[in-house]
């Protein structure tokens, strides 16, 4: 796992809870639509952002429970939730639910699809665990939307390729609607979520992307500090002359079990 510097842990902070990532994470809230009295399935809830906000939604009749194979992630969720006696936090993989069938209303996944390299059995396995017709939404980015404007090109390319080494799939939203029938659900929708920057903004997501692939370059071996310090200085100083642009797009996938 990336360990990060009090420093990058801040923009990290900032980032998750800015207007990019957050209009990612309210177009999948919106898409799983959550009433009072749902039980929903937070799955890969990371540092509980999107589980809070649910729980607002469900209400006391309700429950949200978070599951993520982080325990550093599950504590940070923990801190986040503390107080919410409608919340349960819960440690395992996506693909070994802990829980009896068809214990949820609704499920959803933000960004975890990508790293999964064998998806069906972890639809299977949300399936088994939903009530019939149930919703499940998804959300994750295609990865071959990505648009990065530089003016070292190859050296932009490589750094995008050494980024790519930390996902599985980089196109899970063409793969899902297949993936989805195969696992017993129906796919409902599929909708963009774009994300086009001209301004390199502090709690922007490429400030986020900016810090996450210097740190995975550079602790993976991939390069060194004085070669990613270059590609992310590059960076601010396009910002500066008023020539940033960034685009990438996040899908958010609506399905229901059958």
């Amino acid at each position: 796992m990336l360990q990060f510097d009090e420093d990058t842990t801040r923009v990290l902070e900032d980032g998750y809870q800015g207007g990019d990532i957050t209009r990612r994470r309210r177009a999948s809230f919106d898409a799983l639509a959550p009433l009072p009295g749902d039980r929903i399935l937070d799955l890969g809830c990371g540092n509980g952002l999107l589980t809070l906000e649910l729980a607002r939604a469900v209400g006391p009749q309700g429950h949200v429970t978070g599951l993520d194979a982080s325990p550093d992630m599950l504590a940070a969720a923990r801190q986040r939730l503390q107080g919410r006696a409608n919340t349960t936090l819960t440690e395992s993989d996506a693909a070994t639910l802990p829980f009896e069938a068809e214990s949820f209303d609704k499920a959803v996944s933000v960004q975890v699809f990508e790293y999964i390299t064998s998806r069906r059995p972890v639809l299977r396995a949300v399936h088994r665990v939903l009530q019939p017709n149930g919703r499940l939404v998804v959300g994750d980015i295609h990865f071959d939307t990505f648009a990065w404007h530089s003016d070292n090109r190859a050296r932009m390319q490589r750094f995008l390729d050494i980024w790519d080494n930390h996902l599985a799939d980089r196109t899970v939203p063409a793969r899902l609607p297949e993936e989805l029938r195969d696992s017993g659900f129906e796919m409902v929708s599929m909708r963009p979520v774009t994300i086009c920057d001209t301004d390199l903004r502090p709690d922007g997501l490429a400030a986020v992307m900016i810090r996450l692939i210097r740190a995975f370059a550079v602790q993976t071996g991939a390069t060194d500090e004085d070669d990613a310090a270059a590609w992310a200085q590059e960076q601010e100083e396009l910002a500066a002359e008023g020539r940033f642009f960034f685009s990438l797009t996040h899908f958010v996938c609506t399905a229901r079990r059958v």
